[in-house]
């Protein structure tokens, strides 16, 4: 038995040793020696990526087609990375869990504010994260510097590629008014800062001129209480005089009576006086009022018009689900939230028509990867099973209205994102479209508790169990129309990662 014992603690301590090793792999070498491949041409900016969990592998794409592509190590087993549809919502160069230990995520781009992102971390040439997708350190950093925020990144459950398009339902841009939107964003954007102004002054002229409104109803109110006294007054002492009998009497109560019909006399006139001069007033104050109100509809109508025409110059994405029988429409403001995130428009929500709604129609991306002369070149990309492409659109009837709205201005990186999936919670008023595959393993979405904070020992560039970031859900749902949120009075959400 003693030798066998001997035999297996050998093997045992080869093992650890050799994967001791292994996890022992400075960064430098792990990117090193990374499979990664470039486009043998000039690239442009990328538009989307596309990571394959079959293949381990991520590719991102500019619009002529692929331009770089690298392995990546993905979820474990119950921790899986969610498969489905994202886009970039924040950018970190040098960000560290606050719920694993501290652990490092370099040039982290975060994909869902529960905690999935992708950034550099070690590749065993397996899945092995906890949920998000780790790229080789140098292919991270140089991706990290060439996206934005908004990129479209899909993930897919097998191997799949961008294939160019056409059909009828996409969105047909009018080059007229492509050519005017910025033109008429810039006058609109003069036209309501005008307007907001002059809802301003009027409103301050409608503050002043109630004021002296109301000082003089008050004067005269005060007037009223007078003279309805000195009327009083002359009443009494007229009866009075109605029931003196002696002399003496009738000169007592006439002299009364003349001194209250005195003092009437001069209420009467004093609020006589009163009136003429608050009647002017009065109107004044009603008339700055109404114009007030006129000018604070103006700036309204004005400040939707002016943020419609600023939006018409971003792309738009649609988002269509068999589950909610709903389209949804997002576009990015630019406008930027306290932690690197940024404010998303979401105005848009309207039941929507598809034909055989219990038959599962998968789900597809159409994105517009460059304009032509025919207006935008599409693309497709199909990540579930159900139709195909084409059959998916032939199903859908985007309401007329919503396409006058959004289809003159079209661009590229516009979208429309057909599928069977309701729009994932994680969905709120700071991401674009955040969709998940039921059918799929979804472990990165799972709470994790927070780990006990372990002081990492400085030589070991990694340890097991770091690299990989959830939290929970995000609190803010969206629940039918979204809102977009004001700062003041709210909540800064916190990061579980």
């Amino acid at each position: 038995m003693q030798p066998t014992i001997r035999r297996f603690g050998l093997s045992a301590i080869v093992a650890i040793a050799a994967i001791a090793t292994l996890t022992a792999v400075p960064p430098e070498v792990g990117a090193r020696n990374s499979a990664e491949a470039t486009a043998p041409r000039d690239a442009g900016e990328p538009i989307m990526a596309i990571v394959s969990i079959k293949s381990q592998q991520i590719t991102f794409y500019d619009a002529d087609g692929w331009i770089v592509r690298a392995p990546v190590s993905t979820g474990v087993k119950g921790r899986e990375s969610p498969a489905g549809i994202f886009t970039v919502l924040q950018k970190r160069p040098d960000h560290r869990s606050n719920l694993y230990g501290d652990a490092w995520m370099p040039h982290m781009q975060r994909l869902t504010w529960n905690g999935i992102a992708f950034h550099g971390g070690p590749l065993p040439g397996y899945p092995a994260s906890h949920g998000c997708v780790r790229m080789p350190y140098r292919f991270a950093k140089k991706m990290f510097d060439q996206t934005r925020i908004g990129m479209r990144v899909i993930v897919s459950p097998e191997d799949t590629t961008p294939v160019d398009f056409l059909h009828a339902e996409l969105l047909e841009p009018d080059a007229a008014a492509v050519a005017a939107a910025p033109e008429r964003a810039e006058t609109l954007a003069r036209e309501a800062a005008e307007a907001a102004k002059a809802a301003d002054e009027t409103k301050k002229l409608a503050k002043k001129t109630a004021r002296e409104a109301a000082s003089a109803k008050a004067t005269l109110r005060k007037l009223e209480r007078r003279k309805s006294y000195a009327d009083d007054q002359l009443a009494k002492a007229e009866k009075a005089l109605e029931r003196a009998k002696s002399d003496k009497a009738k000169a007592r109560a006439e002299k009364r009576k003349q001194k209250a019909a005195t003092k009437a006399a001069e209420a009467a006139t004093k609020l006589d006086t009163a009136k003429a001069e608050a009647t002017p007033k009065i109107d004044a104050a009603a008339k700055a009022a109404d114009a007030a109100k006129a000018a604070a509809t103006r700036k309204e109508d004005l400040a939707k018009a002016a943020s419609d025409a600023k939006l018409a110059a971003e792309p738009v994405s649609v988002y269509i689900s068999r589950k909610t029988q709903k389209l949804y429409v997002r576009r990015n403001t630019h406008e930027p939230w306290s932690d690197g995130g940024v404010v998303y428009d979401a105005t848009i929500e309207v039941p929507v028509t598809i034909r055989d709604p219990d038959r599962p129609i998968g789900t597809h991306v159409f994105t517009a990867m460059a304009s032509n002369d025919d207006g935008l070149r599409w693309t497709a990309v199909t990540i579930d099973d159900g139709d195909d492409a084409k059959g998916a659109l032939d199903r859908v009837s985007i309401p007329k209205d919503v396409l006058d709205r959004i289809a003159p201005t079209a661009r590229s990186r516009s979208s429309i994102i057909v599928s069977d999936e309701p729009l994932s919670r994680e969905t709120n008023f700071r991401t674009e479209f955040v969709a998940v595959l039921s059918n799929h393993p979804r472990g990165g979405f799972k709470t994790r508790r927070r780990t006990v904070s372990v002081k990492r020992p400085v030589a070991e560039p990694w340890q097991p169990g770091g690299f990989f970031f959830f939290g929970q859900p995000s609190q803010y749902k969206q629940r039918g129309k979204t809102r977009r949120r004001r700062s003041r009075g709210y909540k800064r959400p916190g990061l579980f990662w």
